[in-house]
C-alpha cells in the first residue's frame, strides 16, 4: 500500500481533517494489517521528534530517495507499506500567507540564457509554476514567483540554469511610479440598475486555483449584503487543484428573497470577470455567455497542468478571444493583459482579480458601490492595501488603458535584448554577434559561410521561399553554440544575470547554484545520473575565471572537451554541416518541405547530459524517417513539428 499523509482534506478545499491521526498512527495501522516492512517518505525526514511511537522496524527516508524504497520494497513478498508525508502544496502556501506556516526566504529563479527549455524541471516538479519563456533563442522556462509553492524540486531538473536566492526579498511592484505620466482621474460610472433590469443580477467569474477567484465572489457577496441587497454565491472548485478550473457564480438581487437559485444557466450571464482566459472560454464557462454579456478577460496565458508532459504545449489564446468575442458581441468584451499590468504595479500576480473587478465597474458592469466593495475587501482582512490599490488601477485602465500600461510599464515591450527578431536578416547578424561571443569572429565566420551558402542555393531554385534558410540560421547557430562549461559560465558572469537578480531582489541575499560538474558530481545509485549539488557565492568566482578559459575549447587542453557529452556535441556540428550538404545537392519541389523539417531537426535536441542523451535518441529517429522521405519523395513521412 501507498499512503498519502499531506495534512490537510486537500479533496475539498484544505479543511482540517476531523479527529487525531497522525503518521506514527498509520504505520501502527498497517503493522497491525500485517505489513512486513514499513517506510515513512517525506520532505523533511528532521521533523519527527524523537519518543514517537512508530511500528516495529519502520525506516524513515527523504522523498529523494523514494524510488529507491520503491524498487526495495517490491521485491518483498506479501503486504508492505509505504507512507509519503508531505503537506500538501497549495495548502503550504495559504498557511504562510496567513502566517501560520514558516514561510522560507529562498527563492528559485532559472537563467534563461543557459536554460535549454528540456522540460526536465517540470517533469521533477510537475508544478505549473514553472512556466515556458518565449526568447530569441528558442523557448525556454521560468519561474512565477507570485504562484511558487516553494517546494524546490523543479531544482533537481537536471540543468545548471536553476540558481536559488536565500535571503533578500522580491522588489514589489511601484505603482504610480512613472510621473512623467499622470494616472487617468476617477470618475464614478453609471451602475446597473437593479429596479430597472427587474430581476437579479447574474454574474461569474472564471479563474485557475490559487488565484483567488472564490475570495472575489466571497467580497462581492460581501459588498451586496452592506448594500442591503439579497446576494447568492457558490463556487465551482471540483478537486482543489493549484491550477484546475474555479468558477464562482454570483446572483445579487434588489432583496434576499429574490436570490431563487445560484448557479447561471446556459446563456444566463448579465457579466463575466474572467481571472483565466483557458476557463472563461472552456465549455463550462463560456456557455453561460450570450448576445449581449458584458465581459472582462485577462488574456494572460496561465499554463496549464499539460505544459509539463509537453514541453510544446501552447495556449490557444487567439481562438478562445475569438470565440468569446463571438458569443458576446461586438463591443460587449474588453480583452485586457490583466496580469502582466498588475504584477507590474502591486508586485504580486494575485492582485489580477481585484484589478479586474476595478476595471468592470468602471465599466458600470457592477450593481455596487465602489465604497462597499472597498468596505468588503477591509472586512475579508487579507491584503487589504493591495487589493484596494489594486481596484483603483483596474477602474483607471477602464477609463484610460494605454495610459495606466505606460505607468506600469514605462519602456514598451521588450527590452532591446529580449525584443524577438522581425526578419531573416537581424536573426542572422544576433547569431554572429552571439557566436563571437561565445567564442570568436572566426567561429561566427564559419556560421556565416555556410548560412549564405544555403540561402544563395534557396533564393536560386525557390523564389520568395526563405524556410530553408531560417531554419539553418536558427539551428546551425543553436549546434555550434552548445553549452559547455565555458559556456554556462560566461552566460552567469557576461552581467544580464547579475542585473537580472538585482532587478528581482533587494536586501542582504546570497546565491547558491545547482550544479553536477561532471568532474566532481556523485552519481546516483539506482539511475547512475550524476547528481545535482549546491554551491554557494564562491562558484561566481570560479565562473568568472572559467569564462576566460573558452579559447581552449575543442583543443587538447580542453579537459571537459574529452567527455562523451563534448564529443557528442561536436560530432552533431560536423553531421549537421554534411547533412546539409547532401540537402543542398539534391533539393527541389518535391523534397523542400522535408529539407525544412531536417533543417529544424536539432531544436528538439535539447537538455545537459542524461536528457539531452535521451533526446538525441529520439531526434535520431525522426531524422531517419524525414532523411528517407527526402531521397525518396513518394516515400511519406511525418514532418517535424
Amino acid at each position: 500500500f501507498k499512503v498519502l499523509y499531506n495534512d490537510a482534506v486537500a479533496m475539498t478545499g484544505g479543511q482540517p481533517h476531523d479527529g487525531q491521526l497522525t503518521v506514527p498512527q498509520i504505520t501502527l495501522q498497517l503493522h497491525a494489517e500485517g505489513a512486513k516492512r514499513i517506510a515513512v517518505v517525506t520532505d523533511e525526514p528532521e521533523k519527527y521528534p524523537p519518543g514517537l511511537e512508530w511500528a516495529p522496524g519502520v525506516t524513515i527516508h527523504h522523498r529523494d530517495d523514494y524510488d529507491q524504497v520503491q524498487r526495495e520494497f517490491r521485491e518483498i513478498p506479501g503486504l508492505t507499506g509505504i507512507v509519503y508525508d508531505q503537506t500538501c502544496a497549495t495548502e503550504k502556501r495559504r498557511r504562510r500567507k496567513r502566517g501560520k506556516m514558516i514561510d522560507p526566504p529562498k527563492r528559485t529563479v532559472i537563467n534563461e540564457a543557459v536554460c535549454e527549455g528540456c522540460g526536465d524541471c517540470g517533469v521533477q516538479s510537475n508544478c505549473v509554476a514553472v512556466l515556458p519563456l518565449d526568447t530569441e533563442f528558442g523557448r525556454k522556462r521560468m519561474i512565477d514567483q507570485s504562484n511558487c509553492n516553494k517546494d524546490f524540486s523543479c531544482v533537481k531538473g537536471f540543468c545548471p540554469s536553476f540558481v536559488t536566492v536565500h535571503g533578500g526579498k522580491l522588489k514589489k511592484g511601484k505603482a504610480g511610479s512613472n510621473l512623467e505620466i499622470a494616472p487617468p482621474a476617477l470618475t464614478e460610472p453609471v451602475l446597473v440598475d437593479l429596479a430597472k433590469l427587474g430581476r437579479p443580477y447574474r454574474l461569474i467569474v472564471t479563474g485557475v486555483g490559487g488565484q483567488g477567484t472564490v475570495t472575489v465572489g466571497s467580497i462581492i457577496g460581501m459588498a451586496a449584503h452592506l448594500e442591503g441587497l439579497g446576494c447568492g454565491v457558490m463556487e465551482m472548485t471540483g478537486l482543489a487543484q493549484k491550477g484546475g478550473a474555479v468558477l464562482s457564480y454570483v446572483r445579487i438581487g434588489l432583496k434576499p428573497e429574490d436570490i431563487k437559485t445560484t448557479k447561471i444557466a446556459t446563456g444566463g450571464a448579465d457579466l463575466m470577470i474572467g481571472g483565466d482566459l483557458i476557463v472563461s472560454g472552456n465549455s463550462e464557462g463560456s456557455e453561460t455567455l450570450t448576445q449581449g454579456t458584458k465581459a472582462v478577460i485577462n488574456v494572460n496565458e496561465v499554463i496549464t497542468g499539460a505544459f509539463t508532459r509537453n514541453t510544446e504545449f501552447r495556449v490557444p489564446g487567439s481562438e478562445l478571444q475569438e470565440s468569446i468575442a463571438k458569443k458576446v458581441g461586438q463591443g460587449n468584451v474588453d480583452f485586457v493583459n490583466a496580469t502582466k499590468i498588475a504584477t507590474a504595479l502591486m508586485g504580486d500576480s494575485i492582485a489580477t482579480n481585484f484589478f479586474l473587478v476595478g476595471y468592470a465597474y468602471q465599466k458600470g458592469w457592477l450593481p455596487l458601490s465602489a465604497a462597499a466593495i472597498e468596505r468588503a475587501v477591509e472586512l475579508n482582512g487579507a491584503a487589504i492595501e493591495m487589493n484596494k490599490q489594486a481596484f483603483a488601477w483596474g477602474r483607471r485602465a477602464a477609463i484610460d488603458l494605454d495610459a495606466v500600461q505606460k505607468i506600469a510599464m514605462p519602456a514598451t515591450g521588450r527590452p532591446p535584448s529580449e525584443k524577438l527578431s522581425q526578419n531573416l536578416e537581424e536573426l542572422i547578424e544576433r547569431r554572429v554577434a552571439h557566436l563571437t561571443k561565445y567564442q570568436n569572429a572566426a567561429y561566427a565566420g564559419r556560421y556565416r559561410v555556410l548560412v549564405d551558402r544555403v540561402r544563395a542555393a534557396e533564393t536560386g531554385k525557390f523564389s520568395g521561399k526563405q524556410g530553408l534558410s531560417e531554419a539553418v540560421a536558427r539551428y546551425y547557430a543553436k549546434l555550434l553554440a552548445y553549452k559547455d562549461e565555458y559556456e554556462v559560465a560566461r552566460l552567469y558572469t557576461d552581467g544580464e544575470f547579475s542585473k537580472k537578480i538585482a532587478d528581482m531582489f533587494e536586501g542582504d541575499y546570497r546565491l547558491n547554484f545547482n550544479l553536477a560538474p561532471p568532474l566532481l558530481a556523485k552519481r546516483d545509485p539506482v539511475t547512475g545520473h550524476l547528481r545535482k549539488a549546491a554551491y554557494g557565492p564562491w562558484m561566481f568566482r570560479a565562473f568568472k575565471l572559467l569564462a576566460k578559459f573558452k579559447g581552449l575549447r575543442g583543443g587538447v587542453l580542453d579537459i571537459f572537451g574529452y567527455s562523451a557529452e563534448r564529443r557528442m556535441e561536436r560530432q552533431l556540428i560536423t553531421d549537421y554541416e554534411k547533412l546539409l550538404g547532401e540537402i543542398l545537392a539534391g533539393l527541389d519541389n518535391s523534397n523542400y518541405e522535408q529539407a525544412v523539417a531536417l533543417a529544424q531537426i536539432p531544436e528538439h535536441i535539447r537538455g545537459f547530459g542524461h536528457v539531452k542523451e535521451r533526446h538525441l535518441a529520439e531526434v535520431k529517429k525522426k531524422e531517419s524517417e524525414l532523411l528517407a522521405a527526402f531521397r525518396n519523395p513518394s516515400q511519406p513521412a511525418q514532418l517535424a513539428a
